[in-house]
């Protein structure tokens, strides 16, 4: 069930309005049962791990929250940790183990292999509730308070708006919210309004920019073999605004859904293209993973209090972590390596004293530079093998191509959308860059102005959604992570 489907907006109207009128005592209950249904209407089997790793964290946590004895509490987070890392590596990373092991063999001659493979469907969402129930458990074992009510604690870890690509959030702040939506009246017309533009704003991301940036861009990638270097270079530069309207799209929808019923989740994205170096770039993209790992890997390795040395192998290793995080597969690995070690020559490089009056020259050049690194980088994360990776760069150096050519890929209707979706996108951060809200900007503006825009983005997300070229291109890029 997708945010931009039908079916998405008849169970979020149905389970809105029941949670705004239902007893106060039972809006816990019925989230939660709201949560499942979700969930399951992707694959219903899935729904059992979900619930077996929401049991046994939270009774993890429970038992930390009573036990004294420091090296019996090391043992319970080791053994909830383990048990749920290893779910995760059965159903997503088995075949790659196998897969590299076999890999290693053949190149050493040996002339023997595994043949077992499992046949198993990987469960949406998996790496992101297995993160945010496992930090919860090691917030506990660092000495916050563990959650007591089942339910509660349950419908923290599957909460619908984002269980399918996050963001991964932590203990601290939604399960305050949740003790707080069975308490109080949820009707605030502002905060409704707030959410449904936020709903809107993602929705168009998704829908007008996205999916049209996909029919350039898959075609490309699926067809490489007919184009030269220019068409190639375009298709991915255009990726990077497909993956981050992709994702922010969504990460959009699912705090607008979250806001109209009350629960206020962190923002996953702040720019990411107007980084001006690879340090800013990670402040802005991804942030709840990105503060995942700082806090439940790069600081337990050590972080920066070990010497130098230590911190940078830290953060390489945290990098290439994340890229495993994302995918099974080695394509993945490089792409966090790259990062990692832009990252260490960033540490190693960079001025220690940062200068307070840049110049306008001075960040345009640094900006277009980092985006130039993290569109090189991405080149491997769209990718599906190092096969096909290495075929796309042995294409690039056959022929250099010419400019009509990109203009053939995608008919005049949709090249002219895009041309303006990524106009109004630009407008649009580069004026929360400044500090400038658009909600705020419009809500301000004549009640005509606010209603023909409004019904503009909805008839253009219907006509699109309606009317896309490809399936594939509506379904969320994050949601096989």
């Amino acid at each position: 069930m997708s945010f931009d489907s039908v079916h998405f907006f008849v169970f979020f109207l149905t389970a809105v309005l029941l949670l705004f009128f239902i007893h106060k005592k039972t809006r816990m209950v019925w989230l939660l049962a709201c949560n499942y249904y979700f969930y399951m209407c992707w694959n219903a089997k899935s729904a059992l791990l979900l619930a077996f790793i929401t049991l046994c964290t939270y009774f993890t946590g429970r038992l930390l929250e009573k036990e004294k004895e420091g090296k019996n509490k090391k043992w319970m987070i080791a053994g909830c940790c383990i048990v749920s890392f290893f779910v995760l590596f059965i159903f997503k990373y088995f075949n790659f183990f196998v897969d590299s092991i076999n890999g290693l063999l053949n190149m050493a001659g040996s002339g023997r292999s595994i043949g077992l493979r499992l046949n198993l469907l990987m469960p949406i969402g998996i790496s992101y509730y297995t993160f945010q129930a496992i930090g919860y458990v090691i917030d506990v074992y660092r000495g916050e308070k563990a959650e007591h009510n089942l339910i509660k604690y349950a419908a923290f870890v599957s909460f619908f708006p984002q269980l399918g690509s996050g963001p991964i959030e932590r203990g601290r702040n939604i399960l305050c919210q949740l003790e707080e939506l069975g308490t109080r009246n949820l009707w605030d017309y502002e905060r409704i309004k707030n959410g449904i533009l936020l709903m809107l704003w993602g929705l168009f991301q998704k829908i007008v920019i996205a999916d049209r940036l996909a029919l350039y861009v898959d075609t490309v990638y699926g067809n490489y073999q007919n184009y030269g270097l220019l068409v190639i270079a375009t298709a991915l530069v255009l990726y990077a605004f497909q993956l981050y309207c992709d994702f922010d799209g969504y990460t959009n929808i699912a705090c607008g859904v979250a806001q109209i019923m009350g629960i206020r989740l962190m923002r996953n994205f702040k720019r990411p293209y107007f980084a001006t170096n690879i340090r800013d770039f990670w402040s802005r993209w991804h942030i709840s993973l990105t503060s995942w790992f700082r806090d439940y890997l790069y600081i337990p390795l050590g972080g920066n209090r070990r010497g130098k040395l230590r911190k940078q192998l830290n953060v390489l290793i945290v990098f290439c972590v994340s890229g495993l995080w994302h995918g099974a597969s080695w394509n993945f690995v490089i792409w966090g390596a790259l990062h990692g070690l832009m990252q260490v020559l960033y540490n190693l490089f960079s001025p220690l004293k940062k200068e307070k009056n840049v110049s306008f020259s001075t960040n345009l050049r640094n900006g277009i530079l980092t985006f130039a690194f993290v569109d090189f980088a991405w080149f491997f994360f769209r990718t599906s093998s190092l096969q096909e990776a290495f075929g796309i760069l042995g294409q690039m150096t056959k022929e250099l191509g010419d400019f009509t050519s990109i203009l053939e890929v995608l008919g005049d209707g949709d090249r002219n959308l895009l041309v303006v979706g990524l106009l109004i996108l630009f407008i649009v951060d580069f004026a929360h860059e400044k500090g400038i809200s658009i909600i705020n900007w419009v809500k301000k503006q004549e009640i005509w102005f606010r209603y023909v825009l409004y019904i503009g983005i909805i008839a253009s997300c219907i006509y699109l959604g309606v009317h896309s070229e490809i399936d594939e291109a509506r379904q969320f890029i994050y949601f096989q992570f």
